[in-house]
């Protein structure tokens, strides 16, 4: 495939074959001396197995990246995630395990005797995360990998949560130092869990229902008092995803009919509070949600349908097809009268939100981060007033931001007093750069150029201070 790197974003699409390390990037500008700390991201960098190519931007081998902030410097080192699925793939230079769209070849039989027991990648490919002491790379199925957060090793499974699948977006509780998630666990009876891990060891149910088809989930919501899944029409029927012989996401099916519901869960006690049901709309990411005057206030990043996840197949994304556009919606659902109440917040589409989350996840908020359409793909920095409903942007011809983390700036208490460090692609001179920005402003402080590109990623996190040795 010839690559116009002058123009084309699809360059973001291609492999990264081999692992990096440099102690220190050239830096253009001055990053904040407060900066210490590391972002560490994961996401595909290999799209090819053997010689047969992986379908779908989610089916990558995935590669951890780590850049280290200290002294007004920055460290930068890549690391495939050496997991049971990449280590099957290089000993047999063939897929040995189902992936969200590429599913290695099996016979009838093979397929019925792994009835309801799939056998599951653990190519955590989508976001890291840490329970307890421990870095966690995960993706949407339920073996999250261990991670060296200085070398980048990774040390197995970590622990196995209760179902076949699950989302790559826990929460985190600090009052309780627990990583709360959601399952699904697939069967005669299919059911709906969230679950709490404290460690390795230490996990407990908290809310559970049956359900006949269950929907796909990628993320849900929390506050103080309540979990929520915002369950749209695509679903899928459990006994045909195990026998069709398709991968996993084609046996979904969308039926707008159906409409959405909002299944709201008491965090203690686990009893279903009550089911709000709206119009059809698909979503992948929760922005924040809250409790406020009798209400449920529910905000994420809605389409109209899931015609997304086949957008985001690797030759659609590599001829330049549109991709649909996601849209900032609030949901305000009231609690005791079943009303649901859904508005926009702004005049822009947003994608892979961010929010000051050690502060303001489950409660109020005023300003959410995250990217927009830029040129013929996404790259556009934004940052929303959602109070206000106005938005500002950063962008740059010809490159291509990744998902902007927040990064709260000590002793201010301002809700946007900080950074945000996104991964940019700069298609015309083949590289990539960590970009910082002001929060409130959006105007750039600095960047530091990674002597090669990064393929584009999904999430990543900012793990402040030193990191364990």
């Amino acid at each position: 495939m010839i690559v116009d790197t002058k123009t084309d974003p699809t360059l973001g699409f291609t492999s990264q074959d081999h692992e990096t390390a440099f102690d220190s990037l050239p830096v253009e500008g001055e990053l904040p001396r407060w900066l210490t700390g590391s972002l560490v991201r994961t996401g595909p960098a290999k799209f090819e197995v053997g010689d047969r190519p992986v379908r779908h931007w989610f089916d990558g081998l995935a590669m951890l990246h780590r850049y280290t902030f200290g002294d007004g410097e920055v460290s930068y080192g890549s690391r495939f995630l050496r997991s049971r699925a990449f280590r099957a793939a290089q000993e047999k230079g063939e897929l040995r395990y189902q992936e969200f769209a590429t599913d290695p070849c099996r016979s009838l039989f093979a397929r019925a005797s792994t009835l309801f027991r799939p056998a599951l990648t653990d190519n955590g490919v989508v976001n890291v995360s840490r329970v307890g002491d421990e870095f966690i790379a995960m993706t949407e199925t339920p073996l999250p990998v261990v991670f060296d957060p200085r070398t980048l090793e990774a040390a197995g499974v970590a622990y196995e949560p209760p179902g076949v699948l699950t989302t790559a977006h826990p929460h985190h509780d600090p009052v309780r130092r627990e990583l709360v998630n959601f399952a699904a666990q697939l069967g005669p009876r299919s059911q709906y869990r969230f679950y709490a891990q404290r460690s390795r060891t230490e996990q407990r149910r908290l809310a559970k229902a049956t359900v006949r088809e269950p929907a796909y989930v990628h993320s849900f919501g929390m506050t103080e008092r309540y979990l929520i899944l915002a369950e749209g029409p695509f679903v899928v029927n459990p006994l045909k995803l195990a026998l069709s012989g398709r991968p996993y996401i084609e046996n979904y099916r969308w039926e707008p009919e159906r409409g959405a519901r909002f299944l709201v869960f008491e965090r203690d006690g686990g009893a279903l509070r009550g089911e709000y049901r709206t119009d059809a709309f698909f979503t992948f990411h929760h922005v924040n949600a809250c409790e406020r005057d009798g209400e449920l206030v529910v905000d994420l990043c809605a389409y109209d349908d899931p015609s997304i996840i086949d957008a985001l197949y690797l030759d659609r994304l590599r001829t330049g097809n549109d991709i649909p556009k996601a849209r900032l919606r609030r949901f305000r659902l009231d609690l005791d009268g079943g009303r649901v109440n859904g508005e926009e917040l702004a005049d822009t589409d947003l994608e892979l939100p961010r929010i000051d989350y050690r502060r303001r996840n489950g409660r109020s908020y005023r300003y959410v981060y995250g990217l927009a359409a830029h040129e013929e793909f996404v790259g556009r920095v934004v940052k929303v007033d959602v109070e206000r409903g106005e938005h500002v942007g950063w962008s740059q011809d010809g490159c291509w931001a990744g998902e902007p983390v927040f990064v709260p700036e000590p002793g201010r208490d301002e809700e946007d007093a900080g950074v945000l460090l996104s991964v940019v692609l700069d298609a015309g001179r083949g590289e990539s750069f960590l970009l910082v920005l002001d929060a409130k402003t959006l105007e750039e402080r600095a960047r530091a150029r990674v002597p090669h590109r990064v393929p584009f990623s999904f999430h990543g996190q900012f793990f402040g201070g030193e990191l364990p040795s």
